[in-house]
């Protein structure tokens, strides 16, 4: 069986309780046996790769750069993709399903292309931004469900287990 991979997108500048909100989701994550995927840098992507080390879990970063050396100390593979903006395809692409959290243009983006792959998407509604405003919505009308709103970190974790039917 292929390995499980949770890609955790949000705000490269986010406030300092949104940061806290993604390295737990990235120790939840860890604890639970799952890669995490972000795209490599600042902000969300590099709490939610702190959370995950120091729970001695994997992570993986999808750089917009074209160089390794761009990625947060957190990352354990670096993809320098070259690609800009459009890393955030690779990046909802890669996980098995998506944990937004706040988030601005980049984030919505990524949450479109889990959509539109038919990946479930959950959003932590107390982080503000584009996680906040699309939990409980849907997106289009290509799915029946919607976007799923989480109130904490490891509630946003088991909504991905249930949507996935993981054990």
């Amino acid at each position: 069986m292929p390995a499980r991979v949770i890609s955790v997108i949000g705000g490269s500048d986010s406030s300092a309780s949104n940061l806290e909100l993604a390295e737990r989701v990235g120790a939840e994550i860890a604890k639970r046996g799952v890669i995490l995927c972000c795209g490599g840098l600042g902000g969300v992507m590099e709490a939610a790769c702190r959370g995950a080390k120091n729970e001695g879990g994997q992570t993986l970063g999808i750089l917009p750069t074209d160089t390794k050396e761009h990625a947060n100390e957190f990352v354990d593979i670096a993809i320098p993709t070259g690609l800009g903006y459009a890393r955030n395809f690779l990046v909802a692409k890669t996980g098995d399903a998506v944990i937004a959290i706040d988030g601005s243009a980049g984030t919505l983006s990524e949450m479109a292309i889990a959509w539109f792959s038919n990946k479930p998407v959950i959003s932590l509604v107390s982080s503000g931004g584009w996680a906040a405003k699309l939990a409980g919505e849907r997106i289009d009308e290509r799915r029946v469900d919607s976007v799923y709103g989480a109130s904490t970190p490891e509630e946003a974790v088991e909504m991905v287990f249930q949507a996935m039917n993981w054990k």
